[in-house]
Order: C-alpha cells, then structure tokens, then sequence
C-alpha cells in the first residue's frame, strides 16, 4: 500500500514554554481536500509551517511525497505548493516578473516556463493586473498572485492558509470552483476560518484546538455531530405562533424545542421553531402532517442535516465537555 502523500506523525512544536502543537498526527491522501479548522491561535498555521518545512518541528515526523520534511527539505518542497498567510510576495515586482521569478526557482525554462505561467494567470484571472507593481494591488488580486505562485509548477500537494481572505463572493466562487478542479490530482490542505468553505469544497476537515485535534471527519459527519441533526425547524406567523408552540412541543418524538420570538420584526412576528428529536426518531414528517392538518400560515420549513457552526464551538470552548454536541 502506497504512502499518503501527506503523513504527520506526533507532531510537536514549543515556543519556550508555549506548547503551540501538542503532537498532532493525521495523513492526506491523494484526490482529498483537508479544511484546517481551528480558532485563532490554536496552532493552525504553525502546524502548515512545519508541513511546509519554514519552521522545524519540537517532535515528530513529516513526509511529503515520501520526503522527510526535516531532514530532506529541498525535496519534500518541489512537491509542494505552499500559499503562506497573508500571501508575502515582493511589491516592487508585477505579477509577471514575480511568477517568472518563481518559476525560474522552481526550475522551469524556456516555453516550460511560459506554458506553466500562462497556466497560473488564467487560472488565477490575473491578466488585467499582470503588469501593474504588486504594491498597487488590492488584496483580492495580492491573494490570487499568492495562489498563482503556489499552483504556478503544478505540484501534487498544496498547502492554502486562507485561499480566500479578502476575495470578494465572486472571487471566492472562482477560487472554490480552481480547488476543486484540481482537488482529484492533489492532496490539499486549506486552512479556514470560513465554515461555508469547508462545506463547499473539503471531503474532509479537521479542528485543532489548543495544539491538539478534537474532531476528523468528513464535513458531513462533523455536522452530524450537532444536536441539529434531523431537527426540524419552522417559521409561523404571529397568529399560529402560540398554537404551533404547544402542538410542536407536545408532538410525539420531541425532546425539546427552541422558541425564537420574532415580534418586532419586520415580517410582522411570529416565531422560529426548532424541534430536536429523541433519540432515533425522525421529525419531518410529522411536523410536516401536523402543519397541513392545523393550517397554520408557514413561511418555511427545514430539515436539519446538523450544523457545522455548533460543532466548532462546542469542540473549541473551555467549557466543551459539557456541550449538547453528540460525541
């Protein structure tokens, strides 16, 4: 069985006596997009600098494309494709001349060079900026040079901090769609605050908190995790609010119900209703009955698949152990 093209073992890293990584080990495989979860300061990207090789670790082992990281870094580099946080590029350059400079690092020549270059700006949507000083830049087209030079000599694994910081939804859009396109070809690391993100585009995520990983799943088994899984939630209006709060919460099945008053609001009030059910009971469709047989005057009606938002929380915070998050 072959080697994953990412694999991390009991990966450590102390400033002082900051323990910043507390031996954290997992492996990405080719054709995976892994979204690096994690609040700030939880030792997210000081773990993709060790991945990268710009910091070397406490303990533990890092191999890329079966290259120790530590003790064959040069190697394990030209497999990787690396977009730092904040994208650092030289200013006084356009994205041309700094793409050529990577490029010429990286060891491309001639129409090689050009080919792969040309490659990086359509990709990337630079063409209108291509000669204008990196310095002028917004930080939308700065984060797209940053991802022109990591993708820039097609490697077979990607390291992304914040792909997306200061995109706009469309530049976001495009970027998702780029990590996607390559996502069967690559392993890829993204580290994100955006959970949205991590929906859109990783087949699995991990979340580290405090040095250490506290949750590994696919998105849709994190998400499951929440005590939103298979609740149903509903939106009344003002004059069924009071008849739907008790109908629901007496409905066989609930075990407890989340009420949302929305007087005041410009829709005229109401409430939203979020029943969760017992263990092993399914609710929409008695919800669903219950609604057409009272009549009520409904604006939505939603079936929960649980919500990653909750699970981060829960996983992240000092009180943790005592969340509603299922374990």
């Amino acid at each position: 069985m072959s080697r994953p093209l990412i694999d991390i073992n009991g990966l450590a890293k102390t400033f002082e006596t900051i323990k910043a990584v507390a031996g954290v080990s997992f492996s990405v495989d080719k054709g995976e997009v892994l979204g690096f979860l994690g609040p700030n300061g939880a030792g997210k990207s000081t773990t993709m600098k060790m991945i990268t090789g710009y910091l070397t670790p406490s303990a533990g082992s890092v191999f890329v494309s079966g290259y120790d990281v530590v003790h064959d870094p040069i190697s394990a580099q030209g497999e990787m494709g690396y977009l730092a946080e904040g994208a650092p590029a030289y200013g006084d350059m356009t994205p041309l001349q700094f793409l050529n400079f990577v490029a010429a690092v990286r060891g491309l020549k001639g129409a090689d060079k050009e080919r792969a270059v040309a490659i990086a700006v359509d990709r990337t949507q630079l063409a209108q900026v291509l000669h204008q000083s990196i310095d002028t830049l917004s930080k939308g087209f700065k984060r797209r040079v940053g991802i022109a030079q990591a993708i820039l000599h097609d490697p077979p694994v990607l390291i992304m901090d914040e792909p997306t910081d200061g995109l706009d939804p469309n530049q976001k859009f495009a970027v998702r769609r780029l990590i996607t396109s390559m996502a069967k070809d690559k392993a890829i690391i993204i580290s994100t605050h955006i959970l949205e993100e991590v929906e859109a585009v990783c087949s699995r995520a991990i979340i580290i908190d405090r040095g250490a990983i506290v949750a590994d799943g696919t998105p849709a088994e994190l998400a499951a995790r929440s005590r939103y899984q298979d609740a149903v939630t509903v939106e009344v209006s003002a004059k069924d609010a009071a008849d739907a709060r008790n109908a629901l919460k007496a409905l066989s099945g609930v075990s407890d119900m989340l009420d949302i008053s929305l007087d005041g609001d410009m829709r005229g009030g109401g409430a939203v209703l979020t029943v969760f059910p017992k263990p092993g009971q399914r609710l929409i469709e008695k919800v669903s009955a219950l609604v057409t047989q009272k009549g009520w005057e409904v604006r939505s009606l939603v079936a929960e698949s649980g919500r990653m938002d909750e699970v981060f929380r829960a996983c992240t915070t000092a009180d943790a152990g005592n969340s509603e998050v299922n374990q």
